[in-house]
């Protein structure tokens, strides 16, 4: 190693991945506590992931629904099991592919629907408490360049 190395800082609490992680998890945290109190203690906050995609168009195979997600196969494959599991989703052999599933909103997972658009109004009151709208239009700039990395 070299003598400029050594001499770096550690990294702390305030380096950008630690600080989005725990953004990240506090954001959860409170998303998970306002579905427990909206009657859905069973909804994970990383359900989210699978939901988005389906409320915008339900009934989608596996694969497609995985891309829209942006997650790997193995991930899909256990959301989606807890999901049914947790009444929200179900998944049905392809009509066209027998060899292929696709996933589609139970009538508790469209009901979800309204329930999320109330508990994500009620998180965005929180942060334009503290934010201005100029500075929230920077923060989404700035995580969507995040996410493209």
């Amino acid at each position: 190693m070299t003598p400029t190395r050594l001499r770096q800082a550690a990294p702390t609490r305030a380096n950008l991945g630690f600080q989005l992680a725990k953004a990240s998890q506090r954001w959860n945290e409170q998303l998970a506590q306002e579905f427990a109190e909206a009657g859905y203690p069973e909804v994970r906050p990383a359900y989210g992931s699978i939901l988005l995609p389906l409320w915008e168009e339900d009934d989608l195979r596996m694969g497609e629904l995985g891309g829209r997600a942006r997650l790997a196969k193995q991930t899909m494959t256990t959301m989606v099991r807890l999901m049914e599991r947790d009444g929200l989703v179900s998944r049905t052999a392809d009509p066209e592919d027998r060899r292929a599933q696709r996933v589609r909103l139970t009538e508790r997972g469209h009901e979800l629907r309204d329930v999320a658009r109330q508990v994500l109004d009620v998180l965005d009151r929180r942060v334009r408490e503290r934010l201005s709208e100029r500075e929230i239009a920077t923060f989404h700039t700035c995580l969507q360049e995040v996410m493209s990395l």
